[in-house]
């Protein structure tokens, strides 16, 4: 589609006439208020609402979660809550994306060395994996003591990243399981 100028400059009037006319009746009296929360009531109406958490920074903010036929349709800011009152910050409100999000990987991809495709590998086998790497590399790098005799009773070859989206329980399980292990390099994302 091919736009002039000139159509552009009548698109662009309307929205400006439609702006001012809109701010006139604000600055006159006339709320908007009814019409906004009408339109907020159709949209969740049948919809069952259950309070949440945000999942990503330690803030904590309150959430409610729209729910029909237990399919999530909204996720949005919970009012009555005294943290956010209502409001979520960029990431909070992305939150229905991470639920509802058509390119979210569902199945365990593992890529051999030097293979050129990916194969689906069931959870059991890659956690299987996984631990049997870690157990590994740890028994293969834990240093119990320096030279000096010094007691570190550590491994300096894993790495460990938490993330922002876990739960602050995952993230607490997580922290004791790579202490108890000896990892020295322990973040989170949410910090990165």
């Amino acid at each position: 589609m091919d736009l002039t100028r000139r159509d552009f400059l009548k698109a662009s009037s309307s929205g400006a006439l439609a702006g001012t006319a809109l701010g006139t009746l604000t600055a006159v009296g006339a709320s908007l208020a009814p019409a906004v929360a009408q339109a907020q009531q159709l949209r969740i109406e049948h919809a069952k609402a259950t309070p949440s958490v945000c999942p990503y920074c330690s803030v904590g903010c309150a959430t409610l979660v729209h729910t029909v036929e237990g399919k999530i349709v909204n996720i949005e800011g919970d009012p009555r809550s005294p943290h956010n009152e209502g409001t979520l910050c960029p990431k909070g409100a992305a939150i229905y994306q991470l639920h509802v999000n058509p390119n979210r990987p569902t199945k365990v991809l593992h890529r051999a060395p030097g293979a050129t495709e990916w194969e689906v590998w069931d959870l059991e086998r890659a956690v299987s994996r996984v631990a049997e790497l870690v157990k590994k590399t740890r028994d293969e790098t834990f240093v119990e003591r320096l030279e000096n005799g010094k007691l570190v009773n550590n491994t300096t070859a894993i790495f460990s990243l938490g993330g922002a989206t876990l739960d602050c329980e995952w993230n607490h399980a997580q922290q004791k399981l790579m202490r108890g292990l000896g990892v020295v390099a322990i973040e989170n994302q949410a910090r990165i």
